[in-house]
């Protein structure tokens, strides 16, 4: 089976602290205002009510079905062979229709290169064999990266093990991060 990348992110051991927001936002270069990798408020008042009360690690979900590509109209959002979504620089004219399209609210425009951004797992990173950013820089250790297809694979078998579960199931967009409740 080929491989899929994927992320667990453990609610009971996530502080809130936003060492994630910060290291995306740093590593790659985000604009003022903008995040690719934020901590939500979760709750009655919150997003995604349904799971209860505290901060919800939050980025791109990496979806099997993302509706965000499907409605790209110069291709320039595309699924990786390893299921990461990616954006072409060179290809994005900035018309936002990913942004309006995405159910996670993951997608940032980027004022000054004119271009939509997204998380991609750090895929420079991945590239020279380390874990993305936002895992490297978990200071509670929530964070946990690695091929959703392989059952040896710690992800894999954490998130069968604690079963995980996605954000807005009901979409159906089979997302690639996985969450165990607190």
């Amino acid at each position: 089976m080929p491989e899929r990348l994927g992320m667990l992110i453990d609610l009971k051991k996530c502080i809130s602290c936003q060492a994630c927001t910060v290291a995306c936002k740093v590593h790659n270069k985000v604009p003022l205002g903008r995040f690719v990798n934020r901590v939500l408020k979760v709750g009655p008042e919150g997003n995604f009510p349904h799971l209860g009360y505290y901060g919800l690690p939050a980025a791109c979900m990496q979806c099997t079905d993302p509706p965000c590509v499907d409605v790209c109209p110069t291709k320039a959002s595309a699924i990786a062979p390893n299921g990461v979504i990616m954006i072409d620089d060179k290809k994005c004219v900035g018309c936002r229709y990913c942004m309006a399209a995405c159910p996670y609210g993951a997608r940032v425009f980027n004022e000054e290169r004119r271009v939509v951004q997204k998380c991609t797992f750090c895929f420079e990173r991945r590239e020279r064999g380390r874990q993305p950013i936002c895992v490297q820089t978990c200071v509670g250790g929530a964070r946990y990266f690695g091929d959703l297809n392989d059952p040896q694979a710690e992800v894999s078998r954490l998130i069968h093990e604690r079963h995980a579960e996605n954000l807005l199931p009901d979409l159906n967009t089979q997302p690639g991060v996985f969450y165990c409740r607190p």
